[in-house]
């Protein structure tokens, strides 16, 4: 716990530290009377839509992923439990640098591919993950660990997408709509995990999360085929 307590002592410190960027937004606040304008503007809805894919299945993994490799550790027989905290720790953990290189390749290559490279890595570990359980424990964790670096990657590349795409006079209520309804949405499937576990056995029940990639695929090659994706990453798309 103390661990826990330090580190977070050290990111508010670095937080204070930090001062505005050279490139600063205006002041941006959540009006509810902007919401249809929010809908109505298709590169937005697009983005949303792929960030609600996103989300699908970001939260349930990490919140499940310690109770899959324990439950693969105790059916294997050949590794200690003492093992799944760091496990755990380490598949969230990689996920800081996929988010650095989530940013850098959407800057590169473009927004739209990169976030439909990652969900499509991401979705196919959570439709195999389950099926590799019967394996060593290390053939588990290195597919975690992908699945950690990618199922998390493209995850700013979608509020940058909603402040490249929205007009700056609702940016601000587009934002808070896509992260307010996409984390309500993780509630359902943080539900749902341990429902498809006791029914179908942690074989399937991560595999329940891959629709939710697979839908923000179709929501980014959407996107990358409008109009619209000229205003992201300076016209990559």
């Amino acid at each position: 716990m103390w661990v826990t307590s330090l580190l977070t002592l050290l990111a508010g410190a670095i937080a204070i530290s930090m001062q505005e960027g050279p490139f600063p937004f205006a002041r941006a606040v959540f009006d509810p009377r902007q919401i249809r304008k929010v809908l109505g503007n298709r590169g937005v809805r697009l983005a949303t839509l792929g960030y609600f894919g996103h989300m699908w299945e970001l939260f349930a993994m990490w919140a499940w992923f310690a109770a899959f490799f324990t439950a693969e550790l105790a059916s294997d027989g050949s590794g200690s439990m003492s093992a799944v905290p760091l496990a755990t720790f380490a598949v969230i953990a990689i996920g800081a640098p996929g988010c650095w290189m989530g940013g850098v390749l959407g800057d590169r290559w473009g927004r739209t591919k990169t976030t439909a490279l990652m969900m499509t890595i991401s979705g196919l570990c959570a439709l195999t993950i389950g099926l590799v359980s019967a394996g060593p424990p290390w053939v588990v964790l290195l597919l975690g660990l992908v699945w950690g670096f990618t199922v998390i990657a493209d995850s700013a590349q979608f509020t940058t997408m909603v402040t490249e795409l929205a007009d700056q006079a609702y940016v601000g209520t587009a934002l808070t709509l896509q992260l307010a309804l996409g984390f309500t949405l993780t509630v359902a499937t943080i539900w749902l995990i341990p429902q498809l576990e006791n029914a179908l056995s942690w074989r399937w029940a991560f595999a329940f999360l891959a629709p939710g990639p697979a839908l923000g695929v179709l929501a980014m090659l959407r996107l990358r085929s409008v109009p619209e994706a000229a205003q992201l990453a300076q016209g990559r798309g």
